[in-house]
């Protein structure tokens, strides 16, 4: 503890902010070495175009799969059980060429009925899933 220059010998009330900075300065330092090794890059393979082809797909090809707020799920506009999706997923994989299944999940549908279709579809062998983002 330190005393007063004045020469009365009463204790100061300063912080000594110097071992404070020290530790700063250590823990920026630990930060600064750790943070680029906890970054990691993930690797995707992204499609590369095909200069053979001239014509984007047809948009009559879509399906469209809307799951609503509500838990129904409709198959081009028709309500569907999940039975039904599972049978029209089957029959829309084995078409050649595969038409493109088109998500539109309403803002309030639950995940799981979402994750379920998906699942459903991924079994289907369905390689051209899509989601739309345009607005309801």
């Amino acid at each position: 503890m330190s005393t007063a220059s004045d020469g009365k010998g009463m204790p100061m009330a300063e912080i000594n902010v110097t071992p404070l900075i020290d530790v700063m300065l250590v823990l920026l330092i630990i930060f600064m070495i750790n943070v680029p090794t906890l970054t990691h890059k993930v690797q995707i393979d992204l499609p590369q175009p095909n200069p053979n082809v001239t014509n984007p797909p047809d948009e009559t090809d879509n399906i469209t799969v809307r799951i609503e707020s509500d838990g129904r799920v409709l198959w081009n506009d028709n309500a569907m059980t999940m039975d039904q999706i599972q049978y029209y997923l089957v029959q829309a994989g084995r078409q050649s060429p595969q038409p493109q299944i088109m998500l539109s999940v309403s803002d309030q549908s639950r995940y799981q009925v979402l994750a379920a279709v998906m699942a459903r579809a991924k079994n289907a062998e369905i390689t051209k899933i899509g989601f739309d983002g345009s607005e309801r």
